[in-house]
């Protein structure tokens, strides 16, 4: 069992001894604790540095308001400060004017790892946090504080429970925010020593760019020690007549095939310690960071990599991934195209760097990558789709038969034709391929939704009703599904079905933090609530 699944079993126990007040309290400052409360002193000095705050920032908000949003987060600093003691330092306030720049904590011994809280009042199964992309960026870690009572200027007591905490690393956001509730964090318990890791990889990721006999005591250095001095300990007895090198590069190309990328990133490091010249450790090290989703580690191995060999095109390629993957997108593409320089005829740099303009909006430069993949490699399926994709956004014919004929089971590109024909107008066209693709893929939620928008446009409110339910019982959580069933059975004047169906979008869209939809879901409850009491007085 690794580390998250253990976190998240002992998070689901937690939640469940939340529910039931069955809970850890500890007061001692530096120990674990599932609940921490303030109040007397302690509270009045929160306060009084609450109201000069709100002081301080009135001409931006009314001070009432900016004193409640500082003692919301006040308090849950306070729940951490008191957990990690001595381990974190917190931001001086006064050298931060406006703020505290995102960052709420450092480690002590490592001031660039930072650390944010995020405190909120509310349901358990309803509270969400939120996380911003500069705040993903700045920080290593986000802890997540739940505050029993509603936070007002009057409250004496304050029941603050460690929610949990999420690395940042495992946050896959580009722009914007993203929300999350208590069931997707990791079990607080686990913070301390996630940190403790955390600053020892990277301390000894600084340390693997020198050779490993630097580190030794002085009186110990009086010659460069012999890889079996350095590294023979960490070996099985029947590795240690071989290259010490080549025994840990094989034995991290083994972990990586299984899919343990952690312990090939162990068994890479000691590589390194032996040879730290080796270009080839670093690209492998960097996929197997990729892998896990440390896109920041993985783009430091790849950097080295291209420092020690500016002609690496694979390694120029990989770092382009990465950043792709943290919506670095010129950052990408630049990437891609010194690949490309370097190595014109690899189909997959083009792909790649298409799929990066994409993004970035540039369908025809998106459109030419595509080609030219297509024409280094005719069979590339995935090539022929995405160009058909940017060729539709430009108002272009779709190229998506191509896709089709090459890979007749490829239920995306029947569900991409279908989209594209449903905004021509040709519904009966689009359910076709929609109905294909729930064909290939039975559980294709996205397929039976967009099959019920056909119907709909059609008329046909029975058929979209099904595909509705079948999309909702594929994926509970479709807020779009049961919005639209809604409205189809606001259509068929079945107005309790669909005060029903509004409801569930209501709570999802809440959940998921999109304020616009909750709020004209919420209109329409309310506009058929009116209607309902209005026919009743009528009657």
């Amino acid at each position: 069992m690794d580390w998250i699944t253990l976190l998240r079993s002992l998070q689901s126990d937690f939640i469940k001894r939340l529910a039931s007040g069955c809970l850890l309290h500890c007061e001692t400052e530096g120990q674990y604790s599932e609940l921490t409360i303030i109040s007397g002193e302690r509270l009045k000095a929160l306060r009084e540095f609450c109201w000069q705050m709100a002081e301080k920032y009135k001409r931006v908000l009314p001070v009432r308001d900016v004193f409640i949003s500082y003692l919301k987060g006040k308090l849950g600093e306070e729940v951490v400060k008191e957990r990690l003691a001595d381990f974190i330092t917190e931001v001086d306030y006064e050298k931060r004017f406006g703020g505290d720049g995102n960052i709420d904590f450092t480690l002590t011994s490592d001031p660039s790892i930072g650390i944010e809280v995020k405190s909120r009042h509310g349901r358990i199964d309803r509270v969400r946090w939120s996380i911003s992309s500069e705040e993903v960026e700045k920080n290593a870690v986000v802890v997540c504080i739940l505050i029993q009572e509603d936070v007002s200027e009057a409250q004496s007591e304050y029941h603050l429970f460690l929610a949990g905490f999420l690395p940042t690393r495992m946050i896959k956001l580009k722009t914007g925010k993203i929300s999350f509730g208590i069931e997707q964090l990791l079990y607080g318990g686990g913070l301390w020593c996630y940190l403790e890791q955390l600053q020892s990889s990277i301390n000894n990721s600084s340390r693997q760019q020198l050779p490993i006999y630097k580190y030794l005591p002085k009186q110990e250095v009086l010659s460069k020690p012999t890889m079996n001095q350095v590294v023979k300990p960490y070996l099985k007895p029947e590795y240690s007549g071989e290259d010490l090198n080549l025994v840990y590069v094989k034995l991290g190309d083994e972990y990586f095939e299984k899919g343990e990328y952690t312990n090939a990133i162990t068994n890479y490091n000691q590589a390194l310690q032996v040879n730290h010249s080796d270009i080839n450790i670093y690209y492998k090290r960097g996929l197997a960071h990729y892998q896990i989703g440390d896109y920041e580690t993985a783009i430091a191995d790849y950097s080295q990599a291209i420092q020690m060999n500016l002609h690496d095109a694979k390694s120029y390629n990989k770092r382009g991934l990465a950043f792709y993957q943290m919506g670095r997108l010129e950052e990408a593409i630049n990437d891609y195209t010194q690949a490309i320089r370097i190595n014109p005829n690899v189909a997959v740099a083009y792909k790649n760097r298409a799929e990066a303009r994409s993004h970035a909006g540039d369908n025809q430069g998106a459109i030419e990558d595509y080609t030219q993949a297509i024409k280094i490699n005719p069979d590339y399926a995935n090539a022929y789709k995405n160009r058909g994709i940017a060729r539709y956004l430009l108002g272009s014919q779709p190229g998506f038969p191509q896709a089709i004929k090459i890979n007749p089971q490829d239920a995306i590109a029947y569900k991409k034709r279908g989209n594209a024909r449903s905004d021509l107008g040709d519904f009966e066209g689009a359910i076709e391929d929609y109905t294909r693709a729930i064909q290939i893929n039975s559980n294709y939620a996205d397929a039976y939704y967009n099959r019920g928008t056909a119907h709909s446009d059609l008329g046909d409110f029975e058929q979209a009703i099904e595909d509705y339910t079948q999309a909702i019982q594929i994926n509970s959580n479709y807020a779009d599904a049961y919005y639209n069933r809604g409205n189809i059975r606001l259509e068929i004047a079945d107005q309790q079905g669909a005060i029903e169906d509004f409801q569930k979008a209501a709570d999802i869209y809440r959940q998921e933090g999109k304020l616009e939809a909750l709020k004209d879901t919420r209109e329409k409850i309310l506009d058929l609530e009116i209607e309902e009491s209005l026919d009743i007085l009528n009657f």
